[in-house]
């Protein structure tokens, strides 16, 4: 080798040396910037001719494990989907309170029976009176406030929807104007790699949002998908969430796919080419805050709020729905006839058959529905008892023409029976008639029997209507309170007849309405969550209450271990990342005085050969 040859390999070996300590400082000068990826100089021999070679820097290569980072990315979605999920279930259980503490569910319900309880003692007695109608409006009350809490939780979760479409759409735009930065420079560029570090930051935050899948192809442009495969960013374009929200929610404001009847806010991605996906009926979004909110918004608060609107229909029915059961037509055709004289919208016809050929008994429960677009009604499968929705409006004979058509091929046969509807079998002994009954609402305070309207849906009699806009039942937790008549006469809580007038000690109301409450069991939508469609669930107000509030109490314990299980997963997962991206100050010391060595080697060199030079100079002279 030369001594030019070694001058110019020393020159390269100063120039990569001071590359690296470039590269060596801006590593440990962003040590402790987010995101930033520690960086390591390429380097490549080159032949300088003869027997010698240099070396040359060719740019930078980020440290990091791609395959960590994308498990990190679809655990940090998932971590964000069981961070909101806990959030919010845990301050549903602060709506419902501390089990047995003043001012919730339970202690009012009991407040309520206990007084009840006592006013059976002294029937008579107005301070008894006035007490149990004061124990009646606190419940009330209590179940008012409980659907404000729902209602509030699910309007601060739509209202966080839209928030985090906005911050989706920003990091979107970002990862798409990164990508036409990154065009035509090569991924080894330190420039690039700065670019990178920022497009990964926008990954991250976008992975809290929604579940996403990113693919890096040769031209160093990261496409963004959701894991459903919806575009979210491309080559230099984006796509855009957009989100109309109604402002705030209430117990009806419920999610349809039709967007005229929605009465929440609606989430599309609009796609670069102009087409828009509705995110919510295509389930398109799997994991990330916003598919936590949608779920919580759409499903979890809203069965909580059924669950307090199932408890609020029950209380008022219990009080006033007097069930009368069909009298017996001896056969054949067997069967039974019941009055539908007094039946409101929302009453119903309820009906016991067995199947001879296959000895299965089926439950049918028929609805008294006055609103034709409410029909037909909708059964789940397995439903049981099964709803048939007709109009009883046009009497019997009407009643039992929708019903020939309706439950054609049960072997039933209904007619017209001197203004009552009669069902028997077909005669074909196909269908045994077991039972026929019919629940009615009184609206009287003095009807003579112990049944009262003591609950309003706020001033209207409550019997469960069914009309095109849904149930009256929905959001009824809001709306129930004492009836005003009852408060401006409360001895009606005992005297339930008044030609004659009910003797003073007569507990007979009070008797009955401290049963209802405490003993009487009802049966519950299996769309509270609890009971199942073929079999729902069956027990007492309080046993009920019990129920969905240690249902609650469960989830939200179980979406706290989720929460913790995957904060361990995500923080493993982070370090595991960071031991390779992060800058390590030891290492890069450690590089530094390697650099350094070097640095000083290749100067020892070019300083020997200038000497040599310039002894071969002087020989010369």
């Amino acid at each position: 080798m030369g001594l030019s040859s070694a001058l110019a390999t020393a020159m390269t070996g100063l120039r990569a040396n001071q590359a690296a300590l470039s590269i060596i400082s801006g590593n440990v000068a962003n040590a402790q910037t987010p995101g930033y990826v520690t960086q390591k100089p390429n380097q490549i021999e080159v032949n300088s001719g003869g027997d010698g070679s240099t070396v040359l820097t060719t740019g930078v290569s980020r440290q990091l494990d791609l395959f960590v980072q994308n498990q990190l990315r679809t655990e940090t979605s998932g971590g964000a989907y069981a961070d909101q999920t806990a959030n919010i279930l845990g301050q549903l259980q602060s709506v419902y309170g501390t089990p047995g503490g003043d001012g919730t569910l339970e202690t009012t319900l009991n407040n309520f029976t206990t007084a009840l309880q006592a006013l059976s003692s002294n029937p008579g007695n107005q301070s008894a009176q006035a007490v149990a109608l004061s124990a009646a409006q606190t419940l009330a009350q209590q179940l008012n406030t409980t659907t404000r809490g729902i209602q509030s939780l699910r309007s601060n979760v739509e209202q966080d929807i839209g928030n985090s479409a906005t911050q989706a759409n920003a990091a979107m735009t970002q990862i798409a104007q990164i990508n036409t930065q990154l065009q035509g420079l090569s991924p080894t560029d330190p420039e690039a790699a700065t670019l990178m570090d920022q497009r990964d930051n926008a990954l991250s935050q976008l992975a809290k949002l929604v579940d996403v899948r990113a693919v890096t192809d040769s031209s160093n442009q990261t496409n963004v998908f959701t894991t459903s495969g919806i575009q979210l960013v491309g080559a230099g374009l984006a796509s855009e969430f957009t989100f109309n929200s109604p402002g705030t929610l209430g117990a009806t404001s419920l999610y349809s796919a039709n967007p005229a009847k929605s009465g929440v806010g609606a989430l599309n991605i609009k796609l670069p080419n102009g087409a828009s996906i509705d995110l919510v009926a295509t389930n398109a979004i799997s994991s990330g805050q916003i598919a936590a909110d949608l779920k919580l918004r759409d499903q979890t608060l809203v069965q909580a709020q059924t669950q307090v609107d199932q408890m609020a229909a029950t209380l008022s029915s219990a009080a006033s729905d007097q069930t009368t059961a069909g009298t017996a037509v001896t056969g054949p055709p067997a069967g039974f006839d019941v009055s539908l004289s007094g039946a409101l919208p929302g009453n119903t016809v309820n009906l016991t058959y067995t199947d001879t050929a296959t000895n299965t008994q089926h439950l049918i429960s028929i609805v008294n529905v006055n609103d034709p677009a409410a029909l037909p009604l909708h059964n789940a499968a397995n439903a049981n008892p099964k709803l048939v929705g007709v109009d009883f409006s046009a009497g019997a004979a009407s009643v039992a023409a929708q019903l020939n058509i309706a439950l054609g091929g049960s072997h039933l046969q209904f007619s017209n029976a001197a203004g009552s509807l009669r069902v028997v079998d077909d005669g074909t002994s196909s269908a045994t008639v077991n039972a026929a009954s019919v629940t009615t609402t009184a609206t009287s305070l003095a009807s003579g029997n112990p049944q009262l309207p003591l609950f309003t849906d706020a001033s209207s009699i409550y019997a469960g209507q069914i009309t095109a806009s849904g149930s009256e039942l929905t959001g009824l937790a809001g709306r129930i309170t004492v009836n005003a008549a009852l408060l401006a006469d409360p001895t009606k809580l005992s005297v339930y007849n008044t030609s004659p007038l009910t003797a003073t000690g007569d507990s007979k109301r009070s008797d009955f309405l401290y049963a209802q409450l405490t003993s009487t069991k009802f049966s519950y939508s299996p769309s509270t969550g609890i009971g199942t469609n073929a079999q729902p669930f069956q027990g007492t107000v309080t046993s009920y209450l019990q129920q969905f509030i240690n249902q609650q109490s469960n989830a939200s314990t179980l979406a706290n271990q989720l929460q913790q299980g995957q904060s361990v997963v995500v923080s493993t997962l982070q370090q595991k990342f960071n031991s390779t991206a992060s800058v390590n100050i030891d290492t890069e010391m450690s590089n530094l005085i390697a650099v350094q060595n070097a640095y000083a080697a290749n100067a020892h060199i070019m300083s020997v050969v200038q000497s040599m030079m310039n002894t071969l100079l002087q020989a010369q002279v």
